[in-house]
């Protein structure tokens, strides 16, 4: 089951991203930016435990641009559409904010493609780079792909 992010899901949440965080696969998020943006995520419910097996957030950045980050799914449910599932939503809830462009900062650029993303240059993304990225410890040597797509 799909739906918006509660209260009670966060340390779930934290426990998630910072697995996903370990094996290298994004950046770890503190439980206290996660508690600041909680209305940002959407996670998957298994529906068998009502544990969280996914989640993923939309993060408005500017008034026509958003981030979706912090993609996250466990193990026993990759390929089987989760993250899929979490893309859309995000993408459904940027149209509903009339957001036009949608951005993300990845290591799965063929996954992302599928959704319309095409990669850009890191430069082409300046409200993220000086809000976010000069906080980042990979900064300036960030391995991640930025990738955009314009939502119609």
């Amino acid at each position: 089951m799909l739906r918006k992010a509660r209260i009670s899901d966060v340390t779930l949440i934290h426990r998630l991203i910072n697995s996903c965080a370990e094996r290298g696969e994004m950046l770890p998020r503190s439980l206290a930016e996660l508690y600041d943006n909680m209305r940002d995520y959407f996670v998957y419910e298994q529906p068998e435990t009502g544990d969280v097996g996914g989640a993923c957030s939309l993060h408005i950045c500017w008034e026509d641009l958003a981030e979706i980050r912090s993609l996250c799914v466990v193990e026993h449910l990759r390929r089987r559409g989760v993250g899929a599932d979490l893309v859309r939503a995000c993408m459904e809830e940027a149209k509903k904010f009339t957001i036009e462009k949608l951005f993300v900062l990845t290591y799965r650029r063929e996954f992302f493609r599928r959704f319309g993303f095409e990669e850009v240059e890191k430069t082409k993304l300046p409200q993220k780079i000086w809000t976010d990225c000069v906080k980042c410890p990979k900064f300036p040597l960030c391995d991640e792909v930025a990738m955009i797509t314009r939502l119609s």
